[in-house]
């Protein structure tokens, strides 16, 4: 005797749940992966060459963990404690205009960064190839951005700060032509899935690798979004590294374990 539709309709109704709780307990289980794992790792057999976890080579630390020797930003946001880079609003000192933390210690333009972050609240990013606005204020920046936020709504996100908005949204690969227009190519995944990437209540690993017109941005090793930016006006090729402190709500935000390398040409 076959079975209702309806209740066939309800099995696949709970397998579909079953599936999303796993993937979500398997994302947010994932931590930090400043240390190289296991991930990754397998015995190669006929045409699979063995595989092995990516680690930290060639890569070099830009944060003494002391100081912020190499950085410049508003002190009245940025300290280092712990070991930690934070910056911190709060209601008698809070934030009018989105300003940065920026790196004074090259260039960025093929690159890959790799950092730990914890936030409290609000909302915040991590500016890359990104341009100076004198005219605006002083440590102000525009530019691409890996957006991260405590609500996980923006977490993932390839942004453009103070441009053209959201490039690449989370779970997504999108190539960015003259228009400005925007094509998916393809999803990497359901981005309220994604959201479990990121461990809302602990540290976090973003990694970012940019060649050329391709942006990729990881978090904790998922990758959560691409942007293949051919717009012939608003493409960046280089610009400097900076970390966003936002308006709204005091929060607070703390950096460790930044380390960056180049891709070809040395930083000038």
């Amino acid at each position: 005797m076959r079975q209702p539709i309806v209740m066939r309709r309800s099995y696949v109704a709970v397998a579909a749940t079953l599936v999303a709780v796993v993937l979500n307990v398997s994302l947010r289980a994932q931590a930090p992966s400043g240390q190289p794992g296991s991930a990754g790792v397998r015995p190669g057999s006929g045409v699979f060459p063995p595989t092995q976890s990516d680690d930290n080579t060639g890569f070099v630390p830009i944060f003494d963990g002391k100081s912020l020797q190499g950085w410049d930003g508003d002190p009245r946001y940025w300290r280092v404690e712990n070991g930690e880079i934070v910056g911190e609003t709060t209601a008698a000192n809070p934030v009018k205009v989105n300003n940065f933390l920026i790196w004074r210690g090259g260039v960025l333009r093929d690159f890959e960064l790799k950092l730990e972050f914890r936030m409290n609240g609000s909302n915040s990013g991590i500016q890359y190839r990104s341009a100076e606005m004198p005219d605006v204020g002083k440590w102000i920046l525009k530019g691409y951005q890996a957006d991260m936020d405590f609500t996980e709504n923006y977490m993932g996100n390839v942004h453009d700060e103070r441009g053209r908005g959201v490039l690449s949204r989370r779970g997504e690969v999108t190539r960015i032509v003259d228009g400005p227009t925007f094509k998916v190519v393809g999803t990497i995944g359901d981005p309220t899935l994604l959201r479990g990437a990121m461990n809302v209540d602990g540290w976090n690993q973003y990694h970012v690798i940019a060649r050329g017109p391709v942006l990729l941005q990881f978090m904790n090793r998922q990758l959560v979004s691409v942007a293949i930016d051919e717009d012939s006006k608003n493409f960046s090729a280089e610009g400097v590294l900076g970390f966003q402190m936002h308006t709204g709500p005091p929060f607070k935000i703390q950096y460790r374990n930044i380390l960056y390398r180049q891709l070809g040409a040395s930083p000038r």
